[in-house]
């Protein structure tokens, strides 16, 4: 089966700087991909040459097996794109903005309309439907704005850090939405500067560093990659973290690190159980009391900061658009 999106060789450089290296990427069918990366590592670029807003500068991108560069018009009509802001009119009902969408991609008034109310549906956002944009909440606006990248039926939806600045009643809400979408057959690519979130949605993920992929997999495969366990200790008194962490001090595979504000101390470990068995030795010697003290695997974020050397942040790729 042909992938809804392949990659390959792709290389954009704005000015001097390399934006993407040399991309190769293929995405299956019929699930999420999460695509992740450091601040600059070129996601945003391939969204936009997803997009057709951009022309690579060397390689290949197709969509659906449709070239990116030779058949824009057609890759158009296959995709849907909700960027990091809702582009929405707060001047106009939510159904009218999805009608006007509707309409820009040639449908008909009638069919306009039957779309529009699918997707208001589809959504969650009926009853609210005849209200105006500027009285919609941060969340309803997000899911307005996706619901107008679905009215023109898109084979692959492109999602550009999705639930940035919302609330996290809101993020839920709107991930509970994108999961329908794809169990109801819709491909979707998303960038995104949560970890959990792809650790949520994303059967695959993706994590590129100076415009090539550095590993790809499921989450539970990118963790495994990882070869290590977590042991964390939460203790119960706030001045015993320093003691603690001084004495875990070379148990691990790496220095422990510290979060005074939780009062948890996280042990990277090689050896599993019995890494927690020396912890809880530890712990028994220094005559420290915990509130609780356990093994877990990886977190993507401890995964992606092994693999990039980089924690997370917000993507901020503002070069300028060439016209």
């Amino acid at each position: 089966m042909t992938p809804i999106v392949e990659a390959r060789g792709l290389t954009k450089t704005y000015k001097t700087t390399p934006a993407l290296d040399g991309l190769d990427l293929t995405v299956p069918r019929g699930q999420v991909l999460a695509l992740l990366g450091p601040n600059g590592a070129g996601k945003t670029t391939f969204v936009r040459l997803l997009a057709t807003l951009l022309r690579p500068d060397a390689g290949t991108l197709r969509v659906d097996g449709l070239d990116v560069v030779d058949q824009p018009h057609q890759v158009r009509r296959r995709i849907g794109l909700a960027g990091q802001y809702a582009a929405v009119e707060p001047a106009m009902t939510g159904r009218e903005n999805l009608r006007m969408v509707a309409r820009l991609f040639g449908l008909d008034r009638p069919s306009a309309t039957t779309q529009a109310d699918a997707v208001l549906d589809r959504l969650g956002l009926r009853d609210a439907g005849d209200q105006l944009v500027r009285e919609y909440s941060g969340g309803m606006r997000r899911r307005l704005d996706l619901g107008a990248s679905l009215v023109g039926r898109p084979r692959l939806l492109l999602l550009d850090e999705p639930t940035t600045g919302l609330d996290p009643r809101s993020r839920l809400e709107l991930w509970d939405a994108i999961r329908e979408l794809v169990a109801d057959g819709t491909d979707v690519l998303l960038t995104t500067q949560y970890l959990e979130e792809a650790d949520q949605l994303a059967q695959q993920v993706v994590i590129v560093d100076h415009g090539r992929v550095i590993a790809e997999g499921s989450p539970a495969e990118l963790k495994a990659r990882a070869g290590r366990d977590v042991v964390e200790v939460h203790t119960r008194d706030a001045d015993a973290v320093t003691a603690v962490a001084d004495a875990l001090d070379g148990l691990g595979a790496e220095a422990p690190q510290v979060d005074r504000a939780t009062r948890r101390i996280t042990l990277p470990v090689t050896g599993g159980t019995e890494g927690l068995r020396a912890t809880v030795r530890v712990l028994d010697d220094l005559g420290v009391a915990v509130d609780d003290v356990g093994l877990r695997r990886p977190t993507l974020d401890e995964v992606f900061l092994a693999l990039t050397g980089q924690p997370t942040e917000p993507t901020t790729e503002t070069q300028e658009i060439p016209a």
